[in-house]
């Protein structure tokens, strides 16, 4: 079930060739691999136990005690820990990995699938959105996805569709409510974006655009996402004060809209309310008593990264950037400007992220577009003021107005203690909020936040060796089989026979993140080798250059694909059980007898028989002729040890 990726009528034959040479010609292997003496933590949150695990055509085959099996390939596991692949539920590499299919700074964490969107996303294009700040050469999540599929990519990747996307879309980049009409046409956006495999909606509400996205509008967004099985991942509307009222509002969303909701980063970033996070996980978990579907997720770091000009008030922003620049440099602004930066707006939800770190030194620049200010990169906001001189906003406003209006800032905005309880809580699970980058090449640029290089890894080695925060099968579970729940992925995320072979192995005793917010571009070690659909792309901490990962497609994609008839039998990604026969082997389905004739069936799916190879009620080999959607006929052949 759930998310393994579609493939075009090529990509099925090969898979049916595959599948024939693995039966026929296999030689008398059991397995493509297999890994032997591994310490398993199955993603469950059950306790860890020795054993093997034996991968067959892309999923995992058996399990257990499996000496006496043989494989085309064994790894010698003794000493290390096997999991299921990390799923990383808030990850921003929409672009990056179309610079680099490889995926770096992810897969040397252990990441298999990557959950992309959040208030923007790759899709919908166009509109009134004005030009894209990322070339795109498609409009829609199909042409997104098919894009992704033409390049090659090492891990999976499934996708929200962000709310700030949809509704710069129909209005651009404006304030107010939306009308009826554009209200339907944004609902009709995510609908198209539901049905071509989205996983839900997506918002970042702190800043404009989706600070001025009301809740009712988020609401119907979601309604029409809920029709389709999609969830709500939100950035909340403030992570300082109102943080409280920000939660209740994602919390009354979901009821409003019928949806599981996951509040990305929980956090409370504003000093003032540090040590408040009992009392915020608690609303949460009254929540959850009371039969709401609400969870959230974390990074285990005390600051996160936005952009300088979030400092700027949200009513600045509206018209787009060169607006927002113009408002900067009139003089009659600047008064109002400088009040509100510095003291926020009373009476507002909006989240001042200058007064929530205390002042300038709570900032660090992670990258500056223009080249004379490159040497800023890495700098606290403190040590630029200092350098430039001149008062603390006059700096600003330079450094807004010759980057292009966008200048990348770490903030450091809330506490370890709050991060550490959030943690412990079984409802929240682990995502990076990163991207994937790389040490070297292009996108090696800047100074980002640490969490692109080393979120799992320091989990693992701080959070679970080191200060045993987590237990080591709890962790694995937050990082695996808690997100691929959320996100309605049931087939990844498991050690399990029939799941899908994503799978890292690690040295737990020697896991560690390396990367530093004053030196970022630095791999986590430990990670050993990564797994994705059953082919390496980590092999003892180096990357094999394989691009295997699928499109994990939606619930809304999925019933649409499951409503047509494959190309052949084996296409189908939700095999039920088998009905009319006992199958001793079959290469594809089972045949069946129906009133119109002899049928062969994949789990649901029927394709007409040649009336004069009708199978007969023994057991044996029926040979057959199946007729595609094309009318041409596929040969398969099939061992039925009997119908019933």
């Amino acid at each position: 079930m759930g998310g393994h990726g579609e493939t075009g009528r090529g990509a099925a034959v090969r898979a049916l060739l595959g599948l024939l040479v693995a039966g026929l010609l296999g030689g008398g292997q059991d397995f493509d691999l297999l890994i032997r003496g591994g310490r398993i933590v199955d993603g469950t949150g059950n306790p860890c136990y020795l054993g093997d695990v034996g991968i067959r055509g892309g999923k995992i085959a058996a399990m257990g005690r499996l000496g006496g099996r043989a494989a085309r390939r064994t790894i010698d596991a003794t000493g290390l820990t096997v999991a299921p692949g990390f799923i990383d539920v808030h990850n921003h590499s929409d672009y990056t990995i179309l610079t680099d299919g490889n995926a770096e700074s992810m897969v040397r964490q252990g990441v298999t699938t990557m959950i992309l969107g959040e208030g923007g996303s790759a899709a919908p294009i166009g509109g009134r959105q004005g030009r894209p700040e990322f070339p795109a050469d498609w409009t829609t999540f199909s042409g997104y996805f098919a894009r992704l599929l033409r390049q090659g990519v090492s891990g999976n990747i499934g996708s929200l569709v962000g709310s700030s996307q949809v509704w710069t879309y129909v209005r651009g980049p404006r304030a107010g409510p939306p009308s009826p009409e554009e209200l339907e046409e944004m609902r009709a956006l995510v609908r198209q974006a539901m049905e071509q495999g989205a996983l839900g909606v997506a918002s970042s509400l702190s800043g404009p655009p989706g600070s001025w996205i009301d809740t009712g509008t988020l609401a119907a967004m979601c309604e029409t996402a809920s029709q389709y099985g999609g969830i709500y991942s939100t950035h909340v509307r403030t992570e300082g004060h109102g943080v409280f009222e920000a939660v209740a509002e994602a919390i009354e969303i979901g009821l409003r809209a019928h949806i599981p909701v996951d509040i990305l980063h929980l956090k409370i970033a504003e000093r003032k309310l540090w040590g408040r996070m009992p009392e915020l996980v608690a609303v949460i978990a009254q929540a959850r008593a009371e039969g709401r579907q609400v969870e959230a997720n974390v990074y285990p770091y005390r600051a996160g990264q936005n952009n300088l000009a979030s400092i700027i008030p949200p009513w600045a922003h509206e018209g787009g950037t060169e607006a927002m620049l113009r408002r900067l440099r009139d003089p009659g602004l600047r008064a109002r400007l400088e009040d509100e930066i510095l003291h926020g707006i009373p009476g507002s939800n909006w989240y001042n992220h200058y007064t929530a770190t205390g002042g300038w030194e709570g900032m660090l620049v992670v990258s500056l577009s223009n080249p004379k200010y490159k040497q800023f990169e890495g700098k606290r906001m403190s040590e630029v003021i200092q350098a430039l001189g001149g008062e603390p906003l006059e700096v600003l406003f330079e450094l807004l107005e010759t980057n292009g209006g966008s200048v990348p800032t770490v903030y450091f905005h809330h506490s370890e203690e709050d991060m550490r309880c959030a943690l412990r809580q079984p409802f929240v699970s682990i995502g990076s909020d990163g991207a994937a980058v790389a040490a070297a090449g292009p996108l090696a640029r800047g100074n980002p936040h640490p969490r692109y290089y080393g979120t799992f890894p320091r989990v693992l080695g701080r959070y679970v060796r080191e200060e045993k925060v987590l237990s080591l099968e709890e962790a694995v579970r937050k990082m695996t089989s808690a997100n691929a729940a959320k996100v309605r992925i049931y087939d990844r995320g498991l050690l399990r026979p029939g799941q899908r072979a994503d799978i890292t192995i690690f040295d737990a005793a020697r896991v560690i993140d390396r990367a530093t917010y004053e030196k970022p571009h630095r791999y986590a070690t430990g990670i050993e080798y990564v797994f994705v659909n059953g082919v390496p792309v980590l092999e003892k901490g180096r990357h094999t250059g394989a691009r295997p990962g699928a499109i994990l497609y939606g619930p809304g994609k999925r019933a649409a694909t499951a409503s047509r008839p494959p190309l052949f039998p084996f296409g189908s990604s939700e095999p039920r059980p088998f009905r009319r026969c006992r199958v001793a082997r079959c290469w594809g389905t089972l045949v069946r007898r129906t009133t119109g004739g002899t049928h062969a069936d994949d789990g649901g799916r029927y394709y007409r028989r040649s009336a004069a190879t009708d199978s007969s009620s023994e057991a044996g080999t029926v040979q057959s002729s199946i007729r595609s959607q094309s009318g041409a006929p596929i040969p398969l052949t099939f061992r039925v040890a009997g119908l019933r």
